[in-house]
């Protein structure tokens, strides 16, 4: 091999080159394949505090309700505060480590507190029981049957997420946290009897809740709330989330019984469920400021919330939405609204009386503020207030409250009788006259009701009715003045706390509803009309006979098709029974005489 075949040796310049290739392909291979593991999460020294902790046993806490958007100014103050959160908590963190049932008792009431979020869970009236149920399942053994009503809509609030004495903050971020917070309880024991306290506080470190519960003799419960964030009160109301009431009433559903209110000047403003906006478009931030009081409400039972004792009219604040949920109806699903409300105050700690109970009229009347205005007697109050007095004194003496409805319709029928009297007199007259009336009338029928000639007619009648000395209404005033009763009596039957589930006996378990049966309503239809069949006719126009013959027919079919309670049925029909006896007396005493025909002079013309 000649010289010039001979390779020529590498550089020093290109073995440095390929020394250093070879070296960083190494180096990547065993960074590859050999390196060891960083690690999966490095730790931060600057990172900021969580505004809502995780909590233990999350699957068994109630669902956090941050489904709504914050309003702008509540956004922007959630942002910042994450934005600046100091690296060290302001306030030390308290939670409890397990979940606790905090169960307080009077004669009047049973109630049971979670510490998670410090909320309400169960609240049963001990004197007023749920007849859905079956007698059967009540228990004998000490503790509360489950036969006694419970406020506290179980189903709607565990559907929603949202459960009684939850607190209502324009942040969503931080009411949810507040509301899911497992609270230590300051509490002598978990089964309390009133006169009895409880507190509960929880803090993340930057937002700090304490709720204290003062429980005495009465359904009133003394409550007050503190929330700060980072050291600063921030608004916080209580709230009643999840639904109200008694399901146990018919005629109409329950739901469409249940209501939001508040009051201001003496005012009360009611708000119907199904007629409540949603959340999002009432606004977090939105408080409605100088009411007496608010709160939530059915027919028969209320939780208001009141000023502190002593304090100035007009210091509360309150809004109001609904939530809906989805019940099973013949079937199928369909969405049922929920209502909620929620108060606050300007001035912070929050320091409320909550009302939960009856909406018993005398016992509401003598709270201050007076809430006797919830029981809805509506404008004729001043008819159904005498006359739900007058059962109430009567019930004294008579258990049954249908038997006292009976007595009452006596009572007020002997009163009433006099103008039977005199009713019945004008009538007598005015069939003598009738004859003569029908000929005034048969001379002008062929005038229209504009025309001048029908004045003519009716100066000729009354001057008959004059020289005879009737009153024309004389006749019906006893009628007339019997159906204010009616309308005031069915107010009260139906709104009164002691009509509810009031019985009579048989199939009647239910005064305050209309009867299942229809049995009062045709009773009270046919009684009705053998008491016009006895009571002379007063009407010469046949279209007016013939209307006052099916008049009784129509208000049977009212009883049937309308929600009017049966113990109204009861009066009616009572009444109409002692009517009959009234009117065969009446009818013995001075009977009715055949009028002479008049017949009108010939030639004679209008």
């Amino acid at each position: 091999m000649s010289d010039t075949q001979k390779k020529k040796p590498l550089s020093a310049e290109m073995r440095i080159l390929v020394a250093s290739l070879l070296s960083m392909g190494v180096i990547l291979l065993w960074a590859r394949f050999f390196a060891p593991k960083p690690p999966a999460q490095l730790p931060q020294t600057n990172r900021p505090a969580q505004t809502a902790p995780v909590t233990p046993n999350a699957s068994t806490s109630a669902p956090a309700r941050n489904s709504v958007p914050p309003g702008p100014d509540s956004s922007k103050t959630h942002s910042s505060t994450v934005a600046t959160a100091a690296p060290i908590p302001i306030v030390k963190p308290i939670a409890a480590t397990e979940d606790r049932t905090i169960v307080v008792e009077n004669d009047l009431y049973r109630v049971e507190i979670s510490n998670r979020g410090a909320v309400v869970k169960s609240w049963q009236l001990k004197k007023y029981m749920d007849d859905t149920k079956l007698p059967d399942k009540c228990r004998d053994d000490g503790t509360p049957p489950p036969c006694v009503l419970n406020v506290v809509q179980k189903d709607a609030s565990q559907q929603t997420g949202g459960w009684p004495f939850a607190l209502a903050l324009d942040d969503p971020l931080l009411e949810a946290a507040a509301n899911s917070g497992l609270y230590k309880v300051s509490a002598d024991g978990n089964d309390l009897h009133a006169p009895a306290e409880a507190q509960f506080s929880w803090s993340d470190g930057h937002l700090e809740v304490t709720k204290h519960f003062k429980f005495d003799h009465s359904y009133v419960v003394q409550t007050e709330t503190s929330v700060k964030l980072d050291g600063k009160p921030i608004t916080a109301g209580l709230a009643w989330l999840g639904g109200f009431g008694d399901h146990t009433v018919t005629n109409p559903a329950p739901v469409e019984t249940v209501s939001t209110f508040s009051t201001e000047n003496g005012k009360i403003s009611n708000t119907a469920a199904k007629k409540l906006d949603e959340l999002e478009k009432v606004g977090r931030g939105t408080w409605l400021g100088g009411k007496d009081f608010a709160g939530i409400e059915d027919r028969y039972f209320t939780a208001a919330f009141l000023p502190a004792s002593g304090a100035a009219r007009g210091v509360l604040a309150t809004r109001s939405w609904k939530v809906n949920r989805t019940v099973d109806s013949n079937g199928q699903q369909t969405q049922e609204p929920v209502a909620e409300v929620a108060t606050t105050a300007a001035a912070q700690p929050l320091d409320l009386r909550v009302y939960v109970g009856p909406k018993d009229y005398d016992d509401l009347k003598k709270m201050n503020p007076p809430l006797h205005g919830l029981v809805n007697f509506g404008w004729l109050e001043f008819i159904a207030d005498p006359l739900f007095h007058g059962l109430k004194l009567l019930h004294d003496y008579i258990p049954n409250w249908g038997w006292a409805i009976v007595v009452l319709t006596l009572v007020i029928n002997m009163l009433l009788f006099p103008l039977r009297i005199s009713s019945y007199k004008t009538t007598l007259k005015m069939q003598r006259v009738a004859p003569e009336i029908k000929a005034i009338n048969e001379r002008y029928k062929k005038y229209k009701l504009n025309d001048p000639k029908k004045a003519e007619m009716n100066k000729e009648v009354m001057a008959v009715y004059s020289r005879e000395g009737i009153n024309p209404v004389g006749g019906c005033f006893q009628m007339f003045l019997q159906m204010p009763i009616w309308f005031g009596l069915n107010t009260t039957l139906r709104y009164a706390i002691e009509m509810r589930h009031a019985r009579w006996f048989g199939w009647i378990t239910d005064l305050s509803a209309k009867d299942p049966y229809y049995v009062l309503p045709i009773f009270m239809g046919l009684s009705m009309y053998l008491v016009s069949k006895m009571t002379p006719m007063t009407a010469t126009d046949p279209q007016q006979q013939m209307m006052l013959k099916i008049m009784p027919i129509s208000m049977a079919a009212i009883f049937m098709i309308s929600p009017i309670s049966s113990g109204l049925a009861v009066y009616i029909l009572t009444s109409s029974l002692v009517g009959i006896a009234q009117q065969w007396y009446l009818n013995r005493k001075h009977p009715v005489t055949t009028p002479a025909i008049v017949k009108p002079a010939r030639g004679k013309k209008a």
